[in-house]
């Protein structure tokens, strides 16, 4: 079977995302240097012959998914499975704030096992999403797609393919306004492009 190419990107730049901890948090839309990212990624991505373009239902992603279904004459789909991590009592407080909470450190020393307080744990995102990425690869196979998240999640579904445990979530980064390729379906799956971060 023909497989299907996913170009995940990640959301552009928005105003708290090196402060806070939005997570679901609602009204979180782009920065001027988000958009720029978004524009970059939509010239990239218009030539590559996109059938569908996807995205979390966040406005920051939304926003990201629709500057690049507008260059590519594409509507947006909205996909819950694309959706950021749920981090329950963390969503909104400032990364200074967390720092001092033993089990956000914990977190992030161990994303396999450990637990967000109220929330989602990675491995239950990583399931959502690499059940959707087998789901999309059938739907379009033969095809080239877009699909808007957010950085937690597409690692998450990088670490899958690459068979890398979670904990090992930072040995590469997922940068705002950033595409990583994979092909789902044929052979298999595998990532043809990691983090590759377009220009204006």
């Amino acid at each position: 079977m023909i497989g299907a190419t996913i170009h995940l990107v990640r959301h552009g730049t928005h105003d708290l995302v090196a402060k806070t901890l939005c997570g679901r948090r609602e009204g979180v839309g782009l920065g001027e240097a988000g958009r720029s990212e978004a524009r970059a990624v939509a010239k990239r991505l218009a030539g590559a012959s996109l059938t569908a373009v996807y995205s979390s239902p966040l406005e920051r992603t939304q926003e990201t998914a629709a500057i690049i279904g507008e260059a590519c004459a594409l509507p947006v789909i909205v996909e819950d499975a694309l959706i950021e991590i749920d981090f329950g009592a963390w969503a909104g407080l400032t990364f200074s704030e967390l720092d001092q909470d033993p089990s956000w450190r914990e977190w992030n020393a161990d994303r396999g096992r450990a637990a967000v307080p109220g929330g989602e744990s990675m491995a239950h995102a990583q399931l959502r999403v690499a059940t959707w990425l087998r789901t999309i690869g059938q739907r379009h196979a033969g095809e080239s797609v877009a699909a808007v998240s957010h950085g937690d999640v597409i690692k998450s579904g990088v670490a899958h393919i690459l068979g890398l445990p979670l904990h090992f979530y930072d040995r590469f980064d997922i940068a705002p306004g950033s595409i990583t390729t994979l092909h789902i379906g044929g052979e298999g799956m595998k990532v043809s492009a990691l983090n590759e971060v377009a220009h204006e």
